[in-house]
């Protein structure tokens, strides 16, 4: 039991994570209709930039703001000078120059901080451990990450559904046309929300960057789980981002940890781990596929 609970605290901070990222690029793709390969690369942005500025200072919660600065204005820069002139391309010219974006990111990592990883000390006051139940003690700063993740899900919630501002989001998710029809400067809006997702991808990367380590390419490995989460959730629902990133993070985790050894009870131990592997790693596409096969627009619909 112990260790059940463990894993599926496990999995909620996995599936924060997720939805971090999720929100900013299901907004994105919802709203503007960009497919934003490069938003994995905010998030490795966001890693390098607050553990650097945490590591030279040597406070977490100088280079948390300053993390968040750096990816918000890098976002800002992709969005003026190179997505504005995609929104009237196919997909594939989308798909083509975000990717292009990657290579040029990670290699501009590189020259900035080189190829060695960065390690960052965990915040003091996060140190240690809460004992959630006897006999399970449970690092603090992860507790932190599931609680600020479920403090921003519920900002965005009330930032969407009782602002002017989420008005026009949900607006614009259902019909762009009409609401810049009706005056409002998409441009503007455009901007604003490309700004949202990159600073939530900003976050994910600095909140991630005390437990993982922070590389060039690190926002590879978790782009292709946020592109599942986006599809399972609804393109363009921040609800649908919420709900397929807790429940896929909480899958994902508890399939690693529980699936070789149940298959261990059937076959050689060998055996049972290399199939366990292989299973679990492809659980959360199993899961992309049955969702799509009874709804294919996702669990929820944009905007909501």
């Amino acid at each position: 039991m112990i260790l059940i609970v463990e894993q599926l605290l496990n999995g909620l901070q996995y599936g924060v994570t997720l939805f971090l990222l999720a929100a900013g690029l299901t907004l994105i793709f919802g709203i503007m209709g960009v497919i934003n390969l490069a938003h994995g690369a905010l998030y490795m942005i966001g890693a390098f930039a607050g553990t650097w500025v945490a590591l030279q200072s040597g406070s977490f919660w100088i280079g948390l703001p300053v993390g968040l600065a750096v990816t918000a204005a890098v976002g800002v820069a992709m969005e003026v000078g190179v997505i504005r002139r995609l929104y009237a391309r196919d997909h594939l010219d989308q798909v083509l120059a975000t990717y292009a974006l990657i290579l040029i990111f990670n290699e501009a990592m590189v020259l900035i901080f080189g190829r060695q990883p960065l390690f960052t000390q965990l915040p003091e006051v996060f140190s240690g451990s809460i004992e959630i139940m006897p006999g399970l003690p449970y690092p603090s700063y992860r507790l932190f990450v599931i609680v600020v993740g479920l403090l921003v899900a519920l900002g965005l919630y009330l930032l969407i559904n009782k602002t002017r501002v989420g008005m026009l989001v949900r607006a614009g998710a259902t019909n762009r046309t009409m609401v810049q029809a009706l005056g409002v400067n998409i441009q503007r809006l455009y901007t604003t929300v490309f700004a949202l997702g990159a600073l939530l991808a900003g976050l994910a990367g600095v909140m991630a960057s005390p437990i993982v380590s922070v590389q060039v390419g690190m926002g590879e490995e978790i782009i292709l789980a946020t592109f599942v989460v986006v599809v399972i959730g609804g393109v363009g629902s921040v609800k649908g981002a919420f709900v397929a990133g807790l429940v896929l993070g909480m899958m994902d985790t508890l399939l690693r940890a529980f699936l070789p050894g149940i298959l261990a009870g059937f076959m050689d131990a060998s055996q049972a781990q290399a199939l366990g592997s292989g299973v679990s790693s492809m659980g959360i596409y199993l899961m992309m596929a049955l969702v799509l096969l009874v709804r294919p627009r996702g669990l929820f619909a944009a905007g909501a």
